[in-house]
């Protein structure tokens, strides 16, 4: 097979994966939030001895709304989409907040076409069902993205 951009090739399986470019895992955001909370909540400590009683109970709502959005920052870290192409089949994987959805299309009867226009989701669809794939790539190279799909479905017939 020839060279592509965005797949890796191992044998005859040809592998996409394409994820969020996230710069912090959730477990470092699990240490940061710990340490924010030790340095933050050891303030308000210091303060509520010093007389001041309200501070304590505003340390606790601050650092639950920055908890609270933290966790939805990390349910959604580990998003992606996994698309391989092995034999006969076209296995596309997205997971979305911890949820995977599965669909499996035969090499022969899949079409690769973007949505609407050049810079939309590219839609994988064969016998019925249909599955939006390219969240993760930036819309000018989704029609790059396509192209190699259709290439690699056209080199493995």
């Amino acid at each position: 097979m020839s060279m592509f951009r965005f797949a890796t090739v191992q044998g005859s399986c040809v592998q996409w994966a394409l994820k969020r470019n996230c710069s912090v895992t959730p477990s470092q955001l699990g240490w940061f939030y710990a340490s924010l909370c030790v340095l933050s909540l050891g303030i308000a400590v210091a303060f509520w001895f010093q007389g001041a009683t309200l501070v304590l109970p505003i340390a606790w709502l601050e650092l639950s709304a920055v908890g609270v959005a933290l966790l939805i920052y990390s349910r959604h870290a580990t998003d992606g989409e996994r698309i391989s192409l092995s034999g006969p089949s076209l296995v596309v994987e997205l997971e979305n907040a911890g949820r995977l959805e599965r669909a499996e299309f035969h090499r022969d009867w899949v079409r690769i076409e973007p949505q609407a226009d050049h810079r939309s989701l590219i839609e994988v669809s064969g016998r019925g069902r249909s599955v939006q794939v390219g969240r993760f790539v930036r819309p000018e190279l989704r029609p790059a993205l396509a192209q190699e799909i259709r290439q690699a479905l056209r080199e493995s017939a």
